[in-house]
């Protein structure tokens, strides 16, 4: 696990998030979420010049506004019978993502029928897991890029990135992300995301998540797409 993090809270009251993650599907409001201010993460970070907001001069495209959150829609609610799908579940979406039990921490199971379907879907499952992202309105845009030394440190980063743009300001919690450019030879990737910063007037705070990890990550490849796996310390 990357325990480079170093957690600051903003108040004395924030020690308990008072949520079950595995009572709360990613499609569902949280019920009684707390009414402290939110925590905050602060870990060193190569590339933080490179992630930008843009907000009136760069609005998101107008179907994302309009689409009630298609990747929340496509989550799956966790079932004790059918714990997780595979790519040869016919009920299953062509692209989506669910969660999956681990001990003490989460895994994010996401798929699409591209590799970079599934990189967005992961990164949205993770968000779905903080907050309720139906809630989340897709009024600007954050621009950021991340790279690494292969595919599974490419998820990583780009993971992590992420979490980053939602753990210091101007804290943003997307409900849509779509990468732009996907250099799978080089590890490379450039993506905007369509959302606005978290307020937990209107938010409701789920189970924080800490930091990524490689434990157990898993790329993997078939006749139908990709399916991903991310387990997220929280």
């Amino acid at each position: 696990k990357q325990w480079y993090q170093r957690r600051v809270r903003a108040s004395e009251s924030d020690s308990a998030l008072g949520n079950d993650p595995k009572k709360v599907p990613s499609t569902q409001p949280l019920d009684n979420p707390p009414k402290s201010a939110a925590l905050v993460h602060v870990h060193q970070h190569e590339s933080a010049a490179l992630a930008h907001v843009h907000q009136h001069e760069s609005a998101p495209p107008s179907h994302v506004d309009q689409n009630e959150n298609s990747a929340n829609r496509r989550a799956l609610e966790a079932d004790e019978e059918t714990p997780h799908t595979g790519p040869d579940d016919e009920n299953r979406p062509s692209r989506g993502y669910e969660y999956c039990d681990h001990t003490a921490d989460i895994q994010v199971h996401a798929w699409g029928s591209s590799l970079k379907e599934a990189f967005e879907e992961c990164c949205i499952g993770m968000f779905g897991y903080m907050t309720d992202i139906s809630t989340v309105q897709a009024s600007d845009t954050f621009s950021l890029q991340a790279e690494g030394q292969d595919m599974e440190s490419l998820l990583f980063h780009f993971m992590d990135e992420w979490l980053y743009a939602f753990c210091v300001e101007p804290f943003f919690i997307p409900n849509e992300i779509n990468i732009l450019e996907f250099d799978e030879q080089n590890f490379k990737i450039s993506c905007e995301g369509y959302g606005e910063p978290f307020d937990l007037n209107k938010h409701p705070q789920g189970t924080e998540v800490k930091a990524i990890t490689y434990s157990a990550m898993q790329i993997k490849q078939h006749d139908k797409g990709w399916d991903v796996y991310v387990i997220v310390d929280i």
